[in-house]
């Protein structure tokens, strides 16, 4: 597949993206590469070969999710900066 200009002009639309002449030329350039290269992996016989969803052989050991108390109210608010009897005091951002 040959990456034109205007295929590029077309892509950057959709993307939302701006390129000057430099970049343009650049950008043919490494399209042109990208899609050589998934044309490579397309003559690639993967007959037999099961799909992957992840690279490594290594299975997720969760604990148990128990609720449990690890910082008390009276502690996280002695920690904060700025705080009332209950609650954070926090700089106002919106008018």
């Amino acid at each position: 597949m040959e990456i034109t200009r205007a295929t590029l002009d077309n892509l950057a639309h959709l993307a939302r993206l701006e390129f000057n002449e430099a970049e343009a030329g650049q950008m043919i350039s490494d399209l042109t590469e990208i899609v050589n290269w998934v044309e490579k992996l397309r003559a690639v016989d993967t007959t037999g070969v099961e799909p992957l969803t992840s690279m490594s052989q290594e299975v997720n050991v969760f604990r148990e999710d128990a609720p449990q108390q690890t910082l008390s109210r009276e502690e996280a608010l002695r920690r904060a900066p700025h705080h009332d009897d209950e609650f954070y005091r926090v700089p106002k951002v919106i008018d």
